[in-house]
């Protein structure tokens, strides 16, 4: 029963820090046209470094030791593309959730790799939270950006709408710690598969968007992102 309290904890901790994302883009003081567009930039930079730091230091780690290197590869790959094609897709539908729908992607397959890292009794499990936990902040303060300047929807029915998906953290790595504890070749295949789909997203969608005209704050927040990540990794190790 500890275990699942702890691990509940754990992702459902991971899973709000997208509606305090919402909530810190929301406040007023920070839509300041002077400083705003540093602060975006800035934040969605930080989000890219913990993002990759989640993909170096943990998720590829995990899958290439458990699969040889020709079904490692096309996994990520394979992720890659699937995430290519749902970003044609979404942008197809002109949707004004694309970022939501992104967010939930990532969330998603790394919290069942939080289940399952936890189950195996991983040194590696707290880290990926704290990773987890660092990356949600600045995609739930663009997708409520997002949401809230392509749709009627009011600010509080969006941080409600975030504070619900924080769920799926709990339902995803519960059901990976009881069903796929047993299965790390599975769990390899999925995080393999989830890193190519979020470096297809960093790349595509963080990257080209960090870059501001006379300010050079924004890339030091992925190099902030990343090292943290490492920190921590250095720290367990």
């Amino acid at each position: 029963m500890n275990d699942f309290i702890t691990l509940f904890g754990l992702t459902f901790a991971a899973g709000l820090a997208m509606p305090l994302g919402a909530f810190l883009a929301s406040i007023e003081k920070l839509k300041s046209k002077i400083f705003e567009a540093e602060l975006n930039h800035s934040i969605m930079a930080f989000g890219g470094g913990a993002l990759l730091s989640a993909v170096a230091f943990v998720l590829v780690p995990y899958g290439i030791y458990r699969l040889d290197p020709l079904i490692a590869s096309s996994c990520l790959i394979v992720g890659g593309f699937m995430f290519m094609i749902l970003d044609i897709y979404l942008l197809k539908l002109k949707t004004p959730a694309s970022l939501l729908v992104a967010m939930l992607i990532d969330f998603i397959p790394e919290s069942i790799a939080l289940g399952t890292a936890f189950a195996f009794g991983s040194r590696d499990a707290v880290l990926l939270a704290a990773l987890i936990t660092l990356q949600n902040i600045p995609e739930g303060f663009n997708a409520y950006r997002d949401l809230s300047r392509s749709s009627d929807i009011s600010s509080k029915n969006i941080i409600a709408l975030f504070f619900l998906m924080a769920f799926m953290g709990p339902i995803a790595g519960i059901s990976s710690y009881l069903w796929l504890q047993d299965q790390p070749i599975a769990v390899a295949v999925i995080v393999l598969v989830a890193s190519g789909g979020i470096l297809y997203s960093v790349f595509q969608d963080i990257a080209p968007q960090v870059k501001l005209e006379k300010h050079w704050m924004p890339p030091m927040g992925a190099v902030l992102g990343f090292a943290l990540g490492m920190v921590g990794l250095m720290v367990i190790t």
